[in-house]
């Protein structure tokens, strides 16, 4: 039986491990020393709610899939049917192939040709590596048409630390602003956090939270999940991922009833942003424009390998 997400192509470095698919080149698991610091899930299932895949040319949505290029609008396919919306780009279901691949990486390529709604070529690529820092995630974005084009990235990771309750887990995020929504999850604004429940500068109780919101004016480019054990998974980003969204999902398909599955998705333009234009990148023609983030544990067994790095 052939895999839902295609090939698995397994990857170790110390006591690092990921398996990452060759559908929407996606993370199906990442574990440190055995423990999942990545919700994974079955090899024969789909990546529920998204989980671990690349959101390209725009992650999160697009209001009613409807957006204007050179003042003639242009209609994306409506990919989230309850709310409405083109969600999470058009790689999502599309199979990558091998570039480049070695025991701790692996390079996967994808081309975005013109459909309805996004008339551009890009080629793209995703490399993920294990290496003395945990996981690093690099997109490259070319355009191969005779005209600009707009893009954002974006990736969907749900973050947990081994089997540790979320009561027990605390999320910081730095962030100075939130984006608004209505009952669609369609922006309608940005206001600041200081002073209100989602300021999570000082970190709050994962399992406390209810959050599908994004935010912006980062603060610092590192979001910290963290056990009372001492242990931390922290995502980073590099100056292009300068937004990020928070989904407590408490209905997630591998989770117990009630439990909360936790994205943190590194994203560098926010909702709404073929719209709005907030974050996006305009790549020139034969121009190519790279992004990276990561993820990084610290404080588990103290005889691993990436402690020695520490």
């Amino acid at each position: 039986m052939r895999a839902p997400t295609g090939e698995q192509y397994e990857l170790e470095f110390g006591d690092l491990t990921a398996t990452v698919t060759q559908v929407a080149a996606g993370l199906r698991t990442l574990r440190y020393g055995g423990a999942d610091i990545l919700e994974p899930f079955p090899e024969d299932s789909t990546p529920p709610s998204a989980d671990g895949i690349v959101l390209m040319p725009w992650p999160n949505r697009v209001k009613d899939g409807v957006w204007e290029l050179d003042g003639v609008p242009q209609r994306l396919a409506i990919t989230e049917p309850s709310l409405g919306n083109a969600s999470h780009g058009l790689l999502r279901y599309r199979p990558y192939t091998v570039v480049e691949r070695s025991d701790s990486a692996v390079t996967q390529a994808a081309t975005i040709y013109p459909e309805p709604g996004y008339p551009f070529v890009l080629d793209t690529t995703v490399t993920h590596e294990l290496d003395t820092e945990g996981l690093t995630v690099t997109h490259t974005v070319t355009n191969r048409g005779e005209r600009s084009a707009p893009v954002a990235i974006g990736a969907h990771p749900y973050l947990r630390i081994g089997d540790v309750p979320a009561t027990q887990l605390t999320l910081t995020v730095h962030a100075g602003t939130r984006f608004e929504t209505d009952d669609r999850l369609n922006v309608t604004g940005e206001a600041p956090v200081a002073g209100t429940k989602y300021d999570l500068s000082e970190g709050g109780i994962v399992a406390d939270l209810d959050l599908n919101d994004g935010f912006g004016d980062l603060r610092s480019p590192e979001h910290v999940l963290a056990a009372a054990d001492g242990r931390t998974v922290t995502l980073w980003g590099d100056a292009s991922f300068a937004y990020v969204q928070v989904f407590t999902h408490r209905a997630f398909a591998t989770k117990e009833a009630g439990e909360v599955a936790l994205a943190v998705e590194p994203m560098t333009a926010p909702a709404n942003a073929l719209n709005t234009g907030q974050g996006l990148r305009w790549v020139k023609p034969g121009e190519t424009w790279t992004a990276q983030w990561g993820i990084r544990p610290r404080g588990f067994a103290s005889d691993s390998y990436l402690a020695s790095w520490g």
